[in-house]
């Protein structure tokens, strides 16, 4: 046992009521948020503060509601379409940039990962993204949520990092022996990388579960509105009208705020249920590569 000096016992005792408080900070959100879902609705509407319970009686009829309303079943189902696609199809693109750019016997090695972090400070911006998509027939159509965004700089340079500090004995042996570029990926690189996949799958499936500005340009056809999109009319339009229909003959006004707090929390429950399955990935794969020696 190393015994502690006054300054590491300080800094400890402040390391750790400087952690809980932020633990509060951003459980108290979410706290509220799944409070209100679940309380009586003539009571939250008159109600203000935070919910650290329910108001009046629990009940879980705006979740039935919302549950019901087939635009938001729909916009849900479109909402895993698009991240399990995009998710699938940005991580095997992003597997192949960066095996590519962490090869040691690349030609113009310097100036491509040079180019590719150059996308990280500069972008072509808003109007040319959309002249893009136009050009390319994508306008109303689920293509222009999945591929426009399927590679980013960030997620390629911190896999290709991890990808390079693998010793190269490995992948030379694997030459001798005959093996192709795509089985040392296979077979070598990619069972020792599960980390940083892991962790590269959580962004990906994050950012597009997010994701409703690009939605919001691309698409016209509602049947094609991921949940943000249809959570972001709910919330800030005020469409939870069509959702309510007039339920139990009561005004539409008392069922708003239980409305916007169910919507988001069946828009959050998906992510928090994920994330503790992936987050034992989070540091070792953000990390690995970044020590060296």
């Amino acid at each position: 046992m190393i015994k502690r000096t006054s300054g590491q016992k300080a800094f400890a005792v402040f390391n750790t009521l400087h952690l809980l408080l932020l633990s509060f900070i951003f459980i108290i959100p979410i706290w509220h948020v799944a409070m209100g879902s679940i309380s009586d609705p003539m009571k939250l509407s008159a109600a203000t503060g935070l919910f650290f319970v329910p108001a009046g009686q629990t009940t879980l009829g705006g979740y039935r509601l919302v549950l019901q309303n087939p635009s938001i079943v729909r916009s849900y189902l479109n909402t895993f379409i698009y991240v399990i696609s995009a998710t699938a199809f940005g991580t095997v693109l992003n597997i192949l940039a960066a095996y590519v750019t962490s090869r040691k016997d690349l030609r113009y090695k310097g100036p491509l990962v040079l180019m590719i972090a150059f996308t990280m400070i500069f972008r072509g911006g808003l109007i040319p993204g959309y002249m893009l998509v136009k050009n390319l027939g994508w306008l109303d159509t689920r293509w222009s949520l999945i591929i426009p965004g399927a590679v980013y700089a960030y997620n390629v340079i911190i896999m290709r990092t991890s990808f390079a500090a693998i010793p190269d004995g490995l992948s030379e042996a694997a030459f001798i022996d005959g093996a192709s570029h795509f089985r040392i990926l296979t077979s070598i690189i990619l069972p020792v990388s599960k980390s940083i996949i892991a962790v590269v799958a959580l962004f990906y499936g994050i950012q597009h579960w997010n994701a409703w500005f690009n939605a919001a340009i691309y698409l016209k056809n509602r049947n094609l509105y991921p949940l943000q999109l249809t959570l972001r009319e709910i919330v800030l339009l005020g469409t939870e009208q069509s959702i309510v229909a007039d339920a139990d003959g009561q005004d539409v006004m008392i069922y708003r705020p239980l409305i916007k707090y169910c919507t988001i929390m069946v828009s959050i429950i998906p992510m928090m249920l994920v994330y503790p399955f992936v987050q034992k990935y989070f540091v070792t794969g953000v990390m690995i590569g970044s020590i060296k020696g």
